[in-house]
């Protein structure tokens, strides 16, 4: 199939969004491709569509399980055969997933950068019909982006086992700076395409308020826009509070946070995107990879700490092109604590090697082994035992992980499986002498396919309440099983984890490249400083801010954020006495004077009322137009 037909056939959609038929031909045409599109833009479908028309198998390198999970599922649901291979993952697994992409069972395989350095990926991806390699979230190979993942620099070593293999990577946030690093540290080839959109939105307004009180802004805010919003705090315990306030007044809410339990997040999360929920309050760990289109409101309770972080979360608002609004409460004691967050986030090399000690020795792990294996991990548990205070230990774990010796992750949801590892007729013999789990096994049995053959899914909790038992006693029972070797059980685990990306090391010879972890301290404190600037200074157009962050050197005013209504409230004042009076004084201050910089003085919104009035000064000679520039009679 073509990929318009792909589309049509999986997607439901009559054609491409602009930008995404560019870089799929030239995709399919096997060049090198970086595709730099707004939140909502549409990036996953630009090498998703490929993978389906193209032969063989896409791998897809993506930093964030989440996501991952996320999009497998969503492509199972549209019948695209995808995997994803992921940290927690049994051995057996693993192994049966490479398997059907060597035998061209599957389209999309999506792997960790982590993984797909493991010697067994590696071996694997050699005997694979790879088409096409897709980066996503590919800020995170630079040290200049605000996520940088040091084991995205290793992404490249794949191209020397498949020199004829194209790359496409994909991005919503990118400064020019990281622009230039995807193409060096992926060794784009000379004919690479690089398709860079404006992250411009010119439905959605940027607005910040700087309330006495945020609670009384916020409700404020939600009564004056109607329809869906989201509502980022930092940390759970406000998700939940927040949430009983807004329904105790009236509105239909739900806290969303990484500590919930996978079915209740599901839940919150698709009541919400039904409709049912009209605020969900959340964490950053809600919105990656969701696409709900009527976001009317994106209210953040406080700064995040980077333009990207924000300029990613305010851009889910308004992705159906109606007008909406991203709303920064901003509170007086919020930029010092951003300031101390970021201080308390590089500690020294001392409590780096102190925190790394105890890793070793809570995981009981020796020196000289470790590399790839993922260990569950509680960071509460381990800070006490070691009598560290939480924000620290964590602050010396990300060093670590900046730095390339571990990884951590979010908590994992991998559901309980079970694999029946006698016959049918010994299976039967045991049902008879152990009465109790005859009609465990054969609910089991009817629900599951494949359950003698490798281990299969199953949902402990529905399971205890089909059976009306508490689930422990169902879990005790399939443990008795396990041991009798009726069965083999894998619990269902919600564990964060963390993984050992090289071998223990002694803490004396833990190498923390001291100029690098100075580059990305003094990187985080430019990305603070921005956004605290954004958050207080009414200067200069919020839209314009962001867009000169990320490049976009000729930015002009959007008119619909609070600087821009603030300065021109209304189109009466854009008269052509107006406009000469401002074009005079463009001219006095420089030869130069574009046309189109004229016309969006005002910002897009007021752009007929603007062209309207330049119009009639050209008519009546007080003005002269020269190509695209302006020039006195």
């Amino acid at each position: 199939m073509t990929p318009t037909e792909v589309l049509q056939k999986y997607w439901g959609y009559p054609a491409f969004r602009p930008g995404q038929e560019e870089i799929i031909d030239a995709v399919m045409a096997g060049r090198d491709t970086l595709a730099l599109l707004p939140t909502g833009g549409g990036k996953s479908v630009c090498f998703q569509v490929p993978a389906v028309a193209l032969p063989g198998v896409t791998i897809v390198v993506c930093p964030l399980i989440a996501l991952m999970k996320d999009q497998v599922r969503q492509l199972k649901a549209r019948g695209i055969i995808a995997e994803a291979i992921y940290s927690g993952l049994r051995h057996q697994d693993i192994d049966r997933i490479l398997d059907n992409a060597v035998y061209g069972k599957t389209k999309l395989l999506y792997l960790s950068p982590e993984r797909l350095r493991t010697e067994l990926a590696q071996v694997r991806i050699a005997k694979m019909n790879v088409s096409l390699i897709a980066v996503d979230e590919a800020h995170c190979i630079s040290q200049w982006g605000y996520d940088f993942r040091p084991p995205y620099l290793r992404i490249a070593e794949i191209r020397e086992a498949l020199p004829r293999v194209p790359v496409i990577a994909v991005t919503a946030t990118a400064t020019p700076e990281v622009v230039l690093d995807i193409q060096e540290n992926l060794k784009f080839r000379p004919n690479a395409l690089i398709v860079q959109q404006s992250f411009g939105r010119d439905n959605l307004a940027y607005v910040v308020r700087r309330p006495g009180g945020k609670e009384r802004q916020m409700l404020k805010v939600l009564e004056g826009v109607p329809g869906s919003s989201i509502v980022y705090v930092r940390s759970r315990g406000l998700t939940k509070k927040l949430a009983l306030l807004l329904r105790r007044n009236g509105i239909n809410a739900a806290s969303y946070h990484a500590g919930l339990e996978p079915k209740e997040k599901d839940e919150r999360q698709d009541a919400w995107i039904r409709g049912d929920l009209r605020v969900i309050v959340a964490t950053n760990a809600f919105g990656m990879g969701i696409d709900k289109p009527n976001v009317r409101s994106v209210i953040h309770y406080g700064p995040p700490d980077s333009p990207e972080a924000y300029f990613q979360e305010a851009g889910r608002g308004g992705r159906d092109g109606k007008m909406s609004y991203g709303i920064m409460l901003y509170g007086d004691g919020d930029g010092e604590r951003l300031r101390q967050h970021w201080r308390d986030s590089f500690p020294d090399l001392a409590e780096i090697r102190r925190v790394y000690r105890a890793l070793g020795s809570y995981l009981q792990i020796a020196t000289g082994v470790g590399e790839g294996v993922a260990y569950d991990f509680d960071v509460v548990e381990f800070s006490n035992r070691f009598e560290f205070d939480v924000r620290p230990a964590l602050a010396g774990l990300k060093a670590l992980e900046r730095a390339g010796y571990i990884l951590l992750t979010d908590a994992v949801h991998q559901p309980a499986k079970i694999r029946f590892l006698v016959t049918k007729e010994r299976l039967y013999d045991y049902q008879i002498k152990n009465r109790h789990t005859e009609k465990l096994i054969k609910t089991i049995l009817r629900t599951t396919h494949g359950s003698f053959l490798e281990p299969v899914r199953i949902d402990e909790g529905a399971l205890a309440n089909f059976l009306k038992v508490p689930i422990q006693q169902l879990q005790r029972t399939l443990v008795t099983m396990a041991t009798g070797e009726v069965v083999e059980y894998f619990p269902q685990k919600d564990d964060p984890q963390v993984i050992f990306l090289e071998n223990r090391v002694k803490p004396e010879h833990l190498h923390i490249d001291q100029q690098a972890y100075k580059f990305l301290k003094d990187r985080h404190e430019i990305r603070i400083e921005t956004m605290i600037a954004y958050c207080s200074k009414d200067l200069t157009c919020r839209s314009v801010l962001f867009l000169q962050y990320f490049g976009e050197a000729d930015a002009v005013p959007c008119g619909i954020c609070d600087v821009c209504r603030s300065q021109t409230t209304s189109t009466a004042s854009i008269t052509p006495r107006a406009l000469y009076t401002m074009i005079q004084q463009k001219l006095t201050e420089g030869s130069n004077l574009k046309v189109e910089e004229v016309i969006t003085a005002y910002g897009n919104v007021h752009r007929p009322t603007t062209t309207e009035a330049l119009e009639r000064l050209l008519r009546e000679g007080l003005v002269i137009r020269q190509g695209d520039q302006l020039k006195r009679p």
